[in-house]
């Protein structure tokens, strides 16, 4: 199987795992938030925080499928790398305020680490001729 291959499908999953997991807490926070690995649940109006949470997932998800869509593969690596800054700090507050180590390292964690690994094989993958016919065209139009 093809490095490109196996990379989008790696996105995909991602994409749709972090799809649904924001969806989940924008329509059920109350059921998911406890899965999530926080210890309690917000108290007063805190619970609208989590609505946030998944909205933010939901967008994440929807920039990276834009760009798996569209074929703009080197933006998909880079905004992978990006994006995997926010469930790293998912991960760490969920260990901040004293939750589930197993599942802040298993859930936010590992998904942050699985977008940095699919990330940077995405910038790997050989240029494609069109990129490669672009450069040439540049350097022929520089003087000598």
């Amino acid at each position: 199987m093809s490095l490109k291959k196996i990379n989008t499908i790696l996105a995909a999953a991602l994409i749709l795992f972090i799809l649904w997991f924001g969806s989940e807490f924008i329509l059920c926070p109350e059921l998911t938030a406890p899965g999530f690995g926080l210890p309690g649940w917000p108290s007063g109006d805190g619970g609208g925080f989590l609505i946030i949470k998944g909205t933010r997932g939901v967008v994440m998800a929807l920039v990276l499928g834009v760009l798996l869509i569209t074929g703009h593969r080197r933006a998909l690596g880079w905004a992978m790398l990006v994006e995997s800054l926010g469930a790293y700090g998912d991960m760490t507050t969920v260990l901040a305020h004293h939750g589930s180590t197993a599942t802040a390292i298993g859930i936010p964690g590992l998904t942050a680490t699985l977008m940095v690994v699919n990330g940077l094989l995405l910038l790997r993958e050989p240029r494609t001729s069109a990129a490669k016919a672009i450069r040439v065209e540049s350097k022929a139009v520089l003087p000598a």
